[in-house]
């Protein structure tokens, strides 16, 4: 039987009920990495036509980058189903590259001058314009460094089924769904509060190249020629060097109501900032960025997770939230695992998925600036020395340590591992949960330390993951896909080059209009 507990009260579900409720969770990844050559430096070569057009390809596009791929998995209820259908995408891509090799790391290969980096082109069309000048923005404000940095998305939805269930156990006297956005968002800020768990666990850029820094200063130590590392960290992609740039300090967007949310998502796309203003949006006809507001785009706030809803009439992300409500999580922590083809271990779902579910029964109150405070504080120690013998994190103004609450958080968890082994059988979320906590008081098995180990050995982060790189685009190469598969990508790829061949053919209106109109 599986027990829910909420408001105080408890009910309990019958074997039918708990596989409908839970076999109906939704999951899929987004893996992004770079395409580098044959010397290891980031390739200068257009997205291969052979993956299909960027802009147009359901499965397989770019990130910010011309040479960093993003590869998407559709949305499952087939726990296994995300990481296989990721399998064969990168079978599929490897096939297709010529003298190249997918990247193995989340931090990149040895990189020049911002210059030197190609912003990704989607056509000539409005809409593929309208994302090169965004991705040209990001590079006016943060640095095209940063947009060569690859990571792994967890994208998660409880099915429809499960909300009755769950408002009726609450008693709850709110319409459905007003109480689904306030449970997600009551999960989202639990997340934020616990999240420091995931880099801890899966963190796996503890070291980088010396030319991504581009001079700039920092307290990492040399680790091997060429190399710069953190001791004891877990995550320098998620840290200041990362996406975590001090530059969106100013934003004070809250998780605490999806209104709340949605207001300040609309506010930062529409309030001029004074330092983006002197930068300027247009030199005659050629646009630097979209606009010289606090973001360009809502896609543009950095968070360890967000609420996601696809608009059913192109609305941008905020209007799509505000109207029809919160649709899935997007879950942002996860670091690419070098020693991987695909950078994704199966235990990290099982993880994620008991994580998410304790994040969502447990008592959530708003988030207060002070300890959203304290939450960036725990993030940022742990990324950048979550291995720190006797580290501690802050909990209500006071020190603990970290490996007494992360021990808590496994004993939380354990629960919702055990719904889930009953819903789907076995003990495989049980056994991941088992292993994975041994890091806690082991952090020598965490791919972090690994990594650190694995460079020193290779003599430099660079030659490990270029090694690792060549060893798995290699390994990719040599496993046919079946016929069917095989032919299923050539005859998305084929699709997604007529579908961008129409939207460059069809007459459209000035760029100009066209950008006014998205914040109309």
């Amino acid at each position: 039987m599986l027990k829910f507990t909420c408001c105080n009260q408890v009910r309990q579900f019958s074997e039918a009920e708990q596989a409908q409720v839970l076999r109906g969770i939704q999951r899929g990844y987004e893996r992004e990495c770079l395409r580098v050559d044959r010397s290891g430096q980031m390739a200068h070569s257009s997205h291969p036509s052979a993956l299909g057009a960027k802009l147009t390809h359901p499965w397989i596009t770019t990130d910010y980058a011309e040479a960093l791929l993003e590869f998407i998995t559709p949305p499952s209820t087939d726990p296994a189903y995300p990481l296989a259908f990721l399998q064969d995408i990168h079978r599929f891509s490897a096939q297709q590259l010529s003298g190249e090799f997918l990247w193995a790391g989340s931090m990149p290969c040895r990189i020049g001058p911002d210059a030197d980096i190609a912003i990704a082109n989607y056509g000539s069309s409005n809409a593929a314009r309208f994302k090169q000048v965004y991705r040209e923005g990001l590079g006016l404000r943060y640095g095209r460094a940063m947009q060569t940095i690859a990571g792994a998305h967890y994208n998660w939805s409880l099915p429809d089924a499960f909300w009755p269930l769950l408002h009726d156990c609450c008693n709850s006297q709110e319409n459905l769904p007003d109480f689904i956005n306030r449970r997600y968002f009551g999960l989202i800020r639990n997340f934020l509060r616990y999240g420091w768990l995931v880099p801890y666990l899966f963190g796996a850029s503890p070291a980088v190249c010396k030319s991504f820094l581009q001079d700039h200063p920092s307290d990492l130590t040399e680790l091997a020629p060429g190399t710069l590392h953190g001791p004891f960290a877990t995550s320098l992609r998620m840290s200041d060097l990362g996406y975590q740039n001090h530059a969106q300090d100013k934003l004070a967007i809250s998780f605490n109501t999806l209104a709340d949310y949605a207001q300040g998502l609309e506010a930062a796309i529409r309030t001029p900032d004074p330092y983006y203003a002197e930068m300027g949006v247009r030199e005659g006809d050629t646009w630097k960025q979209l606009s010289d507001c606090l973001l360009q785009l809502e896609a543009e706030f950095y968070a360890p997770m967000r609420p996601k809803r696809v608009g059913l009439g192109g609305e941008r992300p905020a209007l799509a939230l505000k109207t029809y409500g919160v649709q899935y999580v997007e879950m942002r922590l996860f670091d690419l695992n070098p020693f991987v083809d695909i950078g994704i271990t199966p235990e990290q779902s099982l993880f994620a998925d008991a994580l998410l579910l304790m994040c969502l029964f447990r008592d959530s109150p708003p988030i207060t600036s002070r300890e959203q405070g304290e939450n960036d504080e725990n993030k940022h120690r742990v990324v950048t020395r979550g291995r720190q013998p006797d580290l501690q994190l802050l909990v209500h103004n006071r020190e603990q340590p970290l490996r007494a609450l992360a021990h808590e958080l496994f004993d939380d968890m354990a629960p919702f591992a055990a719904m889930l082994d009953t819903a789907y059988g076995g003990q495989r979320c049980h056994q991941a949960l088992l292993t994975l906590r041994q890091r806690i008081d082991q952090p020598e098995l965490t791919p972090s330390a690994q990594v650190i180990e694995a460079v020193k050995q290779h003599g430099g982060y660079f030659n490990f993951a270029f090694e690792m790189s060549k060893t798995h685009t290699q390994s990719l190469q040599a496993v046919a896909l079946t016929e069917a598969t095989n032919a299923t990508f050539k005859a998305s790829v084929q699709r997604s080059l007529e579908e961008q061949a129409k939207i460059d053919a069809t007459p459209e209106g000035l760029f100009e209009d066209f950008v006014a109109a998205y914040y109309a």
